[in-house]
């Protein structure tokens, strides 16, 4: 247990934690433990019914292969390419050097993470409401960063509890230690910036918080530029240690590329930086956030009312985060969970009746929008049909000449299967997404002819596109899986025909009659645009 909860919260700050750790704890510590144990309950309840499914999502697929290719002595960027920090690899190749290759070892870490966000919350929780609302707090975080998308490996289950530490530790600038812990929480900071760089502005907004506190107890601005410059090492330091051990090896370049260039290379999306999420489905944030507000100004105003502001801002410095990037998906918002739940507080307060119907409805309400008994089945259906879909893949492709190609499909193919990999750019979407264009570093369409000149001995294509698709390079595909290939299996996964293409000079089973639904059709490329 983190000393943050076996301390004593109140709401005027921290008091001694040195009765918690006496051989007697009192019944307010024993209370904690109580809601610790609680909390890490629902994390595995929450998100276990997706431990062991490989296709789960998308990207920790790529990550996860990644992180166990690591274990291998790999390198990212190098070796399989993608443009997220080094240090988000590490954490999986951490999970799969303790837990093994499979699926269950980053979504365990990554569980535990959650919970280790949710004991945060509920600390925080703890300075403005009673125990029974900091715990719902906690429930409520974890049932939210799962609703909107990070229920199994994405970077937002990683980071958001870093940030929770950085506002727990720079939260109270009265402290005469405050310096130090905001010291500490830079650094921490530098850490978040290593699984995504996107939390930036949330970083720069704990830094410019941590120096107007500083201001406020009367620093003079010379000592204030020198913690300023302190700030800004400590957060860029974990950066430039990964950057010097790229420079060591002689792989600088494809570390700076990568990292620093390809983020920008990329193209916007057609429909806006938010066009790809409906305005519905942020409707659960908007209503917590009106009632948590409304509570605020009018039913039961926060007891500290300088804490809760805190709250509030920091929601904005995550909103700026979320909108960083020029394409946002549904997932990125679930970074928003943690100070949306903050915000809404008031609300929740155990001490008013309603503030305890309002908690037990909201989790109620949030535990709906999981659909656990369809995802269950969703779930199933996908381990048994990747299951079958590696079976028929397996006997054709072997670890040195004879490789597969997943053109669009499930990632992790590549390590079910134990083939060879014919490309660094390992993830589908980098060959096929028109969004990637310029931002590979090589030429898009000719890396894919170059695959294809090896000859895969199977392909793998889906019926339905994620994103808006290269049309030469569904054009190359199209073409020569039509004259050279043969359908092995099909599969449907969320929501799409993948199907495994055989090459025509290798034995196996002509799989036409064995498909659902005949011979499995692949999506002819659009046409290209007119004049």
């Amino acid at each position: 247990m983190p000393p943050v909860l076996r301390g004593r919260l109140a709401a005027g700050g921290y008091v001694s934690d040195s009765r918690a750790t006496s051989p007697n704890l009192p019944p307010l510590a024993r209370v904690d433990l109580i809601a610790a144990a609680v909390l890490l309950l629902a994390a595995f309840a929450i998100r276990g019914l997706w431990f062991g499914d490989p296709v789960a999502d998308f990207d920790d697929q790529l990550y996860s292969f990644i992180g166990w290719r690591m274990t291998q002595g790999d390198w990212p960027y190098v070796d399989q390419w993608d443009r997220k920090p080094f240090g988000l690899f590490v954490i999986f190749a951490i999970a799969h050097w303790i837990g093994g290759p499979g699926p269950a070892a980053y979504q365990v870490l990554a569980t535990l993470s959650v919970f280790g966000g949710a004991l945060l919350v509920y600390a925080l929780a703890r300075l403005l409401v009673d125990r029974f609302a900091a715990a719902v707090a906690g429930v409520l975080y974890m049932v939210l960063v799962s609703a909107y998308g990070s229920y199994v490996g994405q970077t937002e289950t990683f980071h958001t509890p870093l940030m929770l530490l950085m506002l727990w530790l720079v939260r109270d600038w009265r402290r005469e230690d405050a310096a130090r812990r905001a010291l500490i929480a830079m650094a921490i900071g530098g850490v978040a910036l290593q699984i995504k760089y996107t939390v930036l502005p949330q970083c720069l907004f704990f830094g410019a918080y941590a120096l107007w506190g500083q201001w406020r107890r009367g620093m003079p601005i010379p000592k204030l530029a020198l913690l300023a410059s302190a700030f800004a090492a400590l957060g860029v330091l974990p950066t430039a240690l990964v950057g010097l051990l790229y420079a060591a090896i002689g792989q600088f370049e494809p570390f700076w590329y990568a990292n620093f260039v390809s983020f920008f290379a990329r193209l916007p999306a057609p429909l806006g930086r938010i066009g790809n999420v409906r305005p519905a489905a942020l409707l659960p944030y908007a209503v917590l956030l009106t009632l948590g507000l409304i509570a605020a100004w009018r039913l039961n105003p926060p007891r500290d009312r300088g804490t809760y502001l805190l709250f509030v801002a920091w929601l904005l410095a995550a909103i700026a985060s979320v909108l960083f990037p020029s394409t946002v998906y549904l997932y990125y918002y679930s970074a928003l969970a943690a100070p949306v739940v903050l915000v809404a507080l008031p609300l929740l307060d155990g001490r008013r009746i309603v503030g305890t119907v309002a908690a037990i409805m909201l989790v109620a309400g949030g535990l709906y929008l999981l659909r656990i008994p369809h995802r269950l089945e969703i779930t199933k259906a996908e381990r048994r049909n990747v299951a079958r879909l590696t079976q028929a893949i397996r006997p054709h492709v072997d670890a040195t000449r004879e490789c597969l190609y997943v053109f669009d499909g499930p990632t992790v193919l590549y390590r079910t299967t134990g083939t060879c990999v014919p490309t660094r750019f390992v993830y589908p979407d980098h060959l096929n997404n028109n969004l990637e264009t310029h931002s590979l570093g090589v030429d898009q369409v000719a890396e894919v002819r170059r695959i294809l000149a090896t000859r895969p001995a199977v392909i793998v294509t889906a019926d339905k596109f994620m994103t808006p698709q290269r049309p030469e390079n569904l054009a190359q595909v199209h073409q020569r899986v039509s004259t050279a290939y043969r359908p092995l299996a099909t599969e449907w996964l969320h929501g799409r025909r993948i199907t495994a293409w055989l090459r025509n000079d290798l034995p196996g089973p002509d799989a036409r009659a064995a498909s659902a639904g005949g011979r499995p059709p692949i999506v002819d490329p659009p046409a290209p645009p007119q004049e």
